[in-house]
């Protein structure tokens, strides 16, 4: 029963920071969901447990073109981008890759891996650091890139040098009506052991060892997470109220300016 009056001291926070953005400092933070692909996409988020769905769960974003979504401090979920959409043929999944189930919105639907996914915890104000990481433990689809829009060299995640699913070996790959590779799946995703999961037996770091296809994830996007105890972390932490999430950066490795 308090989750509609959640959502509503949400909104009313929202329309204040739009109408008076200095009585509602240090409520939100920004992301800038950036489209870098030569076609569309369809972002999504999906909110942890207990935290309200932003932006909807789901929206259009043309090529070069750049949405700005705000969430509330302590927030905390994932963002993804959905490819290949139609969501006028009333099938399901509607996206090739990142489905929830066959909706344009969400609403908080997690979306159907493999996923390159942008993990985020919002601290409860701006003087603590965000987290942020990038990761493929179930697989990947784009490549993303993650900075402050500040640029601090610290706070930046960089896309991948090779295109994975270019890469990908047939038995982790995954195929839209044409037989074109959309994404690739990590080897927990394709095969459910616990070797490749780090579950059970290898349930710890010291069990559970880099394998022949996450290195390939990780030669490929090395600042992402290629499998569960990926060492040294690529979690990032960083001071900011707004971040840049840029789908297909045009120049891997480099800052994207908006």
């Amino acid at each position: 029963m308090k989750q509609p009056q959640q959502f509503s001291l949400f909104f009313l926070l929202l329309i204040l920071n739009f109408l008076f953005p200095g009585c509602a400092h240090g409520t939100f933070v920004t992301f800038y969901i950036n489209n870098k692909c030569p076609f569309p996409i369809w972002p999504a988020t999906a909110a942890n447990a207990g935290h309200p769905v932003i932006a909807e769960g789901g929206f259009f974003l043309p090529s070069s073109q750049t949405k700005r979504i705000v969430a509330p401090y302590t927030w905390s979920g994932r963002i993804w981008a959905r490819t290949g959409c139609d969501f006028n043929s009333g099938s399901k999944p509607a996206c090739e890759t990142g489905d929830c189930e066959g909706r344009l919105a969400c609403g908080g639907s997690i979306g159907l891996p493999p996923v390159t996914l942008v993990q985020v915890s919002v601290q409860p104000n701006d003087s603590q650091p965000t987290f942020y990481d990038v990761s493929l433990v179930d697989g990947y689809n784009l490549p993303v890139s993650v900075s402050t829009r500040s640029k601090e060299s610290n706070c930046f995640i960089g896309g991948c040098s090779k295109n994975l699913n270019s890469l990908c070996p047939q038995e982790l790959q995954v195929t839209n009506n044409h037989g074109k590779v959309v994404a690739c799946k990590s080897a927990c995703l394709a095969f459910n052991l616990d070797m490749f999961c780090c579950r059970n037996n290898y349930g710890s770091p010291d069990k559970c060892n880099p394998n022949a296809y996450s290195k390939m994830f990780k030669n490929a996007c090395p600042s992402y997470f290629s499998y569960a105890f990926d060492t040294p972390t690529p979690l990032v932490s960083c001071k900011s109220t707004e971040y840049v999430i840029t789908f297909c950066p045009s120049k891997w490795g480099e800052h994207t300016s908006i």
